[in-house]
């Protein structure tokens, strides 16, 4: 029988191997290229080979999903990005291992988007709150416990292993969700937009091939201002596309719904602020601090046990409170800590950068759930697919502009400074930078109604339930 946390864990089961796959294959980086003979800087592009895939084909998973069932799409997914992993395992050239990335963002692609409309087709409305607290967890634990996990694979055992742990992983997932989730789908489907899917993967693969470049030295001035322009006039083109087309592969038309709104552009910005962190802290702790990448990853896990703690108060904060006051207060609470760490030295006491870590784990983890949330609270169940790509887009362009936000702070700061190489202050800088760009935020979360949300939230039931005891 299944119980109201089951299905959020099922799914989390994969969202955590996707999400930490990253991290883990970034840490491992020098070592593969010296296995393989190759350049670490070259090696780069099976990061990047996969994010690409992730652009191109996140967008066709709500329609995927509704002709196939979520369920079957879930679980295909899985098996390819395990498959995937196998390859990238076996990879014994440049070549092959960006193959085996690409084949594998096939998977990843279907995996994230496919795996929240499963849940969001499961679990009543009143529930979605708890449940989606579950799936934050593994978007926080996993960039955490990534270069953890890779360092000590890769130091102790061999880096074929880090993709070979994701086999035991993904057949359980499968098992789990053929056992326990229904095979939800919709019955009135539109046509396939191959237009707009063409559009939008260019538009954004152009894009953040561009922006994961800049300044790093993997390609030319020209060919970057080139993919960045691509993208741009490909994403505009899009637009014109989807206006007024009710087949359109990113239904621009949600944008009018004022909570998904919130969740998705409000969440956008404070997330490419929050996407620096996993770019900017390691940086920060070993080059800026000289603390080894083992010691390093063990102060950032502090903020995975934020996170873990917030699971369990997530829902009684978002019913006391409501959306608007979370997302408002929060969002200055968590764009404070983050500007708090432009103030760590090489002299901060580690108990100290603990305590900072583990709180702002806590209420950027809740930020993340409510941002969930809120997006879902007033979109139809025949629109809720394209709703989860449309997401699951923004989410993941977020990341990356996170990235090359922390990249362009701190190559500026060091041009302002006149600084050839990193220091500290640098670093500094950057943070406190990054917080403004997720405290903006407030622009769209200020607009919001004050019973946003209530029914997701769980206040206008609380409402109801009082107004009887307030007529006794």
């Amino acid at each position: 029988m299944r119980t109201p946390i089951l299905t959020p864990l099922i799914i989390a089961t994969a969202l955590f191997m996707e999400n930490m796959d990253g991290t883990v294959l970034s840490t491992s980086l020098p070592a593969i290229a010296l296995d393989l003979g190759l350049d670490p800087i070259v090696l780069k592009l099976a990061l990047t080979s996969y994010m690409l895939t992730l652009a191109v084909f996140i967008p066709a998973s709500g329609w995927v999903a509704d002709r196939l069932g979520a369920r079957t799409v879930f679980c295909s997914a899985i098996v390819i990005f395990t498959l995937g992993s196998i390859l990238c395992g076996a990879s014994t050239s440049l070549g092959t291992l960006i193959a085996a990335r690409v084949f594998q963002g096939l998977g990843g692609a279907m995996m994230v988007p496919v795996g929240r409309l499963v849940l969001l087709r499961s679990v009543p409305r009143s529930e979605i709150v708890r449940a989606l607290a579950y799936l934050t967890i593994p978007a926080m634990i996993g960039p955490v416990v990534g270069p953890v996990l890779g360092g000590f694979i890769t130091t102790y055992f061999h880096w074929r292993w880090i993709f070979w742990i994701n086999v035991p992983i993904g057949a359980l997932g499968v098992v789990l969700a053929l056992t326990f989730i229904e095979n939800i789908r919709e019955q009135n489907i539109g046509r396939f937009d191959f237009s707009g899917f063409f559009l939008s993967g260019v538009g954004l693969a152009a894009l953040i091939f561009g922006l994961t470049t800049v300044g790093r030295g993997l390609a030319p001035l020209w060919l970057i201002v080139l993919m960045i322009t691509l993208g741009a006039a490909s994403l505009a083109a899009y637009v014109r596309h989807a206006r007024g087309n009710p087949d359109a592969i990113l239904d621009l038309g949600l944008l009018a719904n004022q909570t998904f709104f919130a969740g998705v552009v409000g969440g956008f910005i404070f997330r490419v602020g929050i996407g620096a962190i996993p770019f900017l802290l390691p940086l920060m702790l070993q080059l800026g601090f000289g603390l080894t990448p083992f010691a390093s990853g063990s102060l950032t896990f502090a903020a995975a046990a934020g996170a873990m703690a917030m699971k369990f108060s997530a829902a009684l904060v978002l019913r006391r409170l409501g959306f608007r006051s979370v997302l408002v207060l929060n969002t200055l609470i968590s764009s404070a800590f983050l500007a708090s760490y432009s103030l760590f030295t090489a002299q901060t006491p580690n108990w100290l950068l603990l305590v900072a870590l583990l709180a702002g784990g806590f209420f950027r983890s809740l930020q993340f759930t409510a941002l969930n949330a809120i997006g879902y609270a007033d979109i139809d169940q025949a629109k809720m697919s394209k709703a989860t790509s449309f997401a699951s887009v923004a989410q993941q362009m977020s990341q990356t502009v996170g990235v090359a936000a922390g990249a362009a702070a701190i190559e500026v700061l060091q041009f302002a400074y006149g600084d050839s190489a990193l220091t500290t202050r640098d670093f500094a800088g950057a943070f406190v930078i990054v917080s403004l760009i997720s405290l903006s935020s407030l622009i769209v979360f200020l607009r919001l109604k004050p019973d946003a949300g209530a029914l997701v939230s769980g206040r206008k039931a609380r409402e109801i339930e009082g107004a009887p005891a307030a007529a006794e």
